[in-house]
């Protein structure tokens, strides 16, 4: 059931903007008068789930799944209709159009996906607004909780407040991660010391690696909350209780875990005395520590929520009347984009070993969670636009930012390309393409294997 409820929210999601972006050329094109031959989503090689024709234009639905398109007469596109291009071009037809026309046409798909993605995330600040854990709310307290390798070897250190990254300030703590993933150096305070560190080039092929099922590798600090008492604990038959919060060790307050660890650490194979919080009540319980330092409890997580209510941290509760929500959505969008241009520098840059993480449909699909949740759908579908319209503009023959570049060339040259000059530009980008799917998608299979 999970996995059907993830792969219906990507269907829908990708759908939804294959058909917007396709229908930001056909608009255009028919303002323009220049005929559509083919309004399709998915691609329809050799034969259609569904098509049907009204007007001039062919409407349908494509057995293969990796985008849609329309076909416009006159245009070298990936249809590759040489013979079309053969015959003396026709009115209606697309290269027989003014250059600023033709331009419009081709820009129409990504000012789409640009401003679908600002106008959900406008409607989002709207209608749920923000909550989330500042990161200024962890630097009041007692800085982030480090127990993993990899924030280990960026250079953290339990109790570390991090300041900037990138010389910038980061407004929420989740969003901490991305900005090691896409900054170069950051600067912390340790020990009322404020210090500059760097960025290992090779972080994020380690985090790659890592994999995502090892989840985070920052956390704020958190207080010992007792989940369960092992069948095999020394202290199965001791006083302690699921949700029993450690506050003290022989005498010793006790804040968080990572401080209880090191008195556990200290206390091996020894008997000790326990202060928890149960509810309103304090208790002393009396019990044994192995010989590993362990008491043989789970470890339980709190919400935020429950966080804050017991005075660990102060979220962030924001809410957005229309108007405000206009300029936090626009903001929201551009931080997106600009996020995303970071990480594909990083993709291009061998030495970071980006590429490896580098994902197809299946990567896409598990951005979706496992159950339905219409804010998250809107969340993702608002990146997954402004993401599609990047990558469209990008120059390279066979996406829209290939016609484009073509096109602005002509404009200020007064010289337009030939027809097989385009062609040969079409089939070499659509190769590209081609070998890049297939690398990401391998990816994908080569870490469902690896597991």
């Amino acid at each position: 059931m999970e996995i059907l409820i993830k792969a219906s929210q990507f269907i829908l999601s990708l759908s939804l903007l294959i058909v917007l972006h396709e229908l930001g050329h056909f608009i255009p094109a028919k303002l323009f008068k220049t005929r559509v031959e083919k309004f399709y989503l998915f691609f329809d090689y050799k034969f259609s789930i569904f098509k049907k024709k009204i007007g001039e234009t062919v409407y349908g639905i494509g057995w293969i799944p990796l985008g849609g398109y329309v076909k416009i007469s006159g245009m070298i596109d990936e249809s590759m209709d040489t013979e079309q291009m053969a015959l003396p071009p026709q009115p209606w037809e697309f290269r027989s159009k003014p250059a600023w026309q033709r331009l419009i046409i081709m820009l129409g798909g990504v000012f789409v996906n640009f401003v679908l993605g600002i106008l959900i995330y406008i409607c989002l600040m709207w209608g749920y607004g923000e909550r989330f854990l500042p990161n200024e709310s962890v630097n009041a307290k007692d800085g982030v909780w480090i127990q993993d390798s990899l924030a280990m070897n960026l250079g953290l250190q339990t109790g570390d407040k991090i300041l900037t990254i990138d010389g910038e300030k980061i407004k929420k703590f989740r969003e901490l991660s991305l900005g090691f993933v896409n900054g170069n150096s950051y600067q912390i305070e340790r020990n009322g010391e404020v210090l500059d560190k760097e960025i290992p080039i090779n972080f994020i092929s380690e985090l790659v690696e890592r994999g995502k099922d090892a989840g985070a590798f920052l956390y704020p600090r958190i207080p010992f909350l007792i989940a369960e008492v092992s069948k095999d604990s020394p202290n199965l038959t001791s006083d302690l209780k699921p949700k029993d919060i450690v506050i003290g060790i022989n005498g010793n307050e006790i804040k968080y875990f990572d401080e209880a660890k090191v008195e556990l650490d200290k206390n091996k194979n020894k008997d000790i005395t326990l202060t928890v919080k149960r509810g309103s009540e304090t208790k002393e319980i009396a019990v044994k520590v192995t010989d590993e330092g362990k008491l043989g409890v789970g470890l339980g997580e709190l919400p935020y929520k429950d966080l804050e209510k017991l005075g660990y941290y102060n979220l962030a509760d924001i809410k957005y009347s229309f108007t405000e929500a206009i300029p936090a959505g626009s903001n929201k969008a551009w931080k997106t984009l600009t996020d995303y241009v970071k990480q594909l520098k990083k993709i291009f840059n061998p030495s970071t070993g980006a590429y490896k993480g580098l994902g197809g449909f299946k990567a896409i699909m598990d951005i979706f969670p496992t159950s339905w949740s219409w804010e998250a759908f809107w969340n993702i579908t608002a990146f997954l636009s402004i993401m599609l319209g990047f990558m469209n503009l990008l120059p390279i023959p066979a996406l829209d930012g290939g016609h484009v570049v073509f096109t602005l060339w002509e404009m200020i040259t007064g010289k337009k390309p030939g027809d097989k000059f385009l062609e040969y530009a079409q089939v070499a980008g659509f190769i590209f393409l081609i070998a890049l799917l297939l690398f990401a998608n391998g990816n994908d299979v080569y870490r469902w294997l690896a597991k």
